[in-house]
């Protein structure tokens, strides 16, 4: 039987945050728009990872959409940090409040996007639905995605007899660990965050660790109405603050060279900080990523922070971040981390010193030890940013697939559009600042230039917008270059793909930063869109 083939003038994969603002945008400029969503509601990340303790790390008054007034006047987050429950319901509310789930169709995962160079039209199919062509298509997948998630290579897990779970495939339902024994791979910041919930219940919890991280204390606490209050009326200021903001918050830069302290008072600022609670460790000095006295005082300031708090001085030891520095990986928060580890039930295994073997039909062998186990929780991530578009069939001109093109590492131009891809646009796509800051204000970013270069294609006829092969290669080779001598090259993280065996390592993002990334983006569209073919 052939599917019917609905006509529209774009396709929006995704309903997180980039899929719902970019969706708003679309339709009030009148395009005839479709949003597709695996899911069986809005919420994107935050729809699919439910693990217990999933919480964001950036503070809830600018982990928002900005572009609303409505929106910013009628929600009122509960919690400093806010937890999943509280952002997925905060998306569907936002979802109904503009009026959009009418453009919506959930429960249909996209399993190909084909380009008819004929007709200048994309062909998207779903698992489910019938096809739908349309003239452009956005990508609003994230870059940590379900679809790309990360199940470590281990031999014989199809042998075990209990249950096991990835962190990012969480069952709606929830998990029940009452009474078993739990063992968590993986101590990133999801296992950060999942950790201590689990160990609430299980009846023993092992934690196998390879790489310990640098964590800094949420200080998570619920937010009363005066602060609220004050939030709103000051918003304005806030997002002008955030938009001009190297990462995209709303935080004062550093103020302290680290050599014009001495210790005591370096040590009396650290603390300070650290009893503040977030993420704004790197905020106390100028010079934390360039000055390695700077670094090796951080450095030492967390273990030490470790070591008093985790009073088994054998599980301190694991715990202490080391082996890599300050800032060549992720910073998490956490609620309780290193306290849980002061329960007799939850222990921690060393597995970057022995390695784990395999995993048996009771539980994992690490060397020659065996760790009976009920129930196998996997926080180890996922294959980030380019992951989700190969998971993708996206099939552009001459038969070229996006998947072979990201074979040897990211590629794309402004981090938003591919070469052989017409009319396709990324929001957060490789190449992309997005992970590297503030989220929602690098997705408002990349959702308005798209809208923008949509809007413009339309009022001046033009049929297809796609990058020159020349910018492509530029703008990938410029955020390569920021690898080499970095921090980052000096540890094995997911943002240069090292967390995936057989992945290229190279370098995910681009770090230039918001300010300069805004401008680069201005220039390209003040020159008329200077790096694209536009195609009338």
């Amino acid at each position: 039987m052939t599917k019917a083939m609905e006509e529209c003038d774009a396709v929006v994969i995704g309903a997180g945050f980039s899929g719902i603002y970019m969706l708003y945008k679309l339709t009030q400029q009148g395009l005839r728009c479709r949003l597709f969503e695996a899911g069986d509601g809005p919420g994107g990340a935050w729809y699919w990872n439910r693990y217990p303790g999933a919480r964001c790390d950036s503070e809830s008054y600018f982990y928002c959409f900005s572009f609303s007034q409505e929106v910013l006047d009628e929600w009122t987050w509960s919690e400093r940090f806010p937890a999943q429950p509280e952002i997925e319901a905060y998306l569907n509310f936002v979802s109904d409040r503009l009026d959009l789930r009418k453009h919506m169709t959930f429960g249909a995962r996209v399993t190909g996007a084909t380009w008819d160079e004929d007709a200048l039209r994309w062909t998207v199919e779903t698992n489910t639905s019938d096809a739908v062509r349309a003239r452009y298509v956005v990508t609003a997948i994230g870059g940590l995605t379900s679809t790309a998630s990360n199940l470590p290579n281990i031999p014989g897990i199809e042998d075990f007899k209990g249950d096991w779970y990835h962190t990012g495939h969480w069952p709606k339902d929830g998990v029940d660990f009452a009474g078993n024994r739990v063992g968590i791979l993986g101590t990133g910041s999801t296992g950060i965050q999942a950790i201590p919930e689990i160990a609430k219940t299980a009846a023993h919890l092992t934690v196998f660790q390879r790489t310990p991280a640098y964590i800094m204390p949420a200080k998570n606490h619920p937010l009363s109405a005066e602060y609220n209050a004050d939030i709103k009326a000051r918003y304005p200021a806030i997002w002008a603050k955030a938009k001009a903001h190297f990462g995209g918050q709303p935080y004062d830069p550093p103020a302290y060279v680290f050599d014009d302290l001495d210790i005591e008072e370096a040590t009396r600022l650290q603390e300070q900080y650290w009893n503040e609670g977030g993420l704004r460790v790197a905020q106390v000095f100028k010079d934390a990523y360039t000055n390695p006295q700077a670094r090796e005082f951080i450095e030492d300031f967390f273990r030490k922070k470790v070591r008093s708090i985790v009073k088994d001085p054998v599980k301190a030891e694991i715990l202490e971040p080391k082996g890599y520095p300050f800032g060549a990986k992720r910073i998490a928060l956490d609620s309780q981390f290193y306290e849980t580890f002061n329960l007799p039930h939850v222990d921690v295994v060393n597995v970057k010193k022995t390695p784990i073997t395999t995993i048996t039909a009771e539980g994992i062998r690490v060397g020659e030890t065996d760790y009976p186990l009920d129930v196998i929780v996997f926080a180890t991530g996922y294959d980030a940013v380019t992951g989700p578009f190969r998971a993708m069939n996206i099939v552009g001109r001459g038969g070229m697939k996006l998947a072979d093109r990201l074979d040897d590492g990211p590629r794309a131009y402004l981090g938003m559009s591919f070469h052989g891809f017409p009319n396709l646009l990324a929001i957060s796509g490789p190449c992309n600042p997005a992970l590297s800051t503030n989220v929602p204000v690098s997705i408002e970013h990349d959702v308005e230039w798209i809208s923008d270069a949509i809007e413009y294609c339309e009022k001046q006829g033009i049929k297809t917008i796609e990058p020159t092969a020349e910018a492509e290669d530029a703008w990938t080779d410029e955020t390569q270059s920021k690898l080499e001598g970095s921090l980052l090259e000096q540890a094995d993280s997911w943002h240069i793909g090292a967390n995936v065996p057989g992945k290229p390592r190279r370098l995910l993002l681009w770090l230039g930063g918001m300010i300069a990334f805004r401008k680069r983006c201005d220039e390209v569209t003040d020159a008329g869109y200077s790096g694209f073919i536009l195609t009338r």
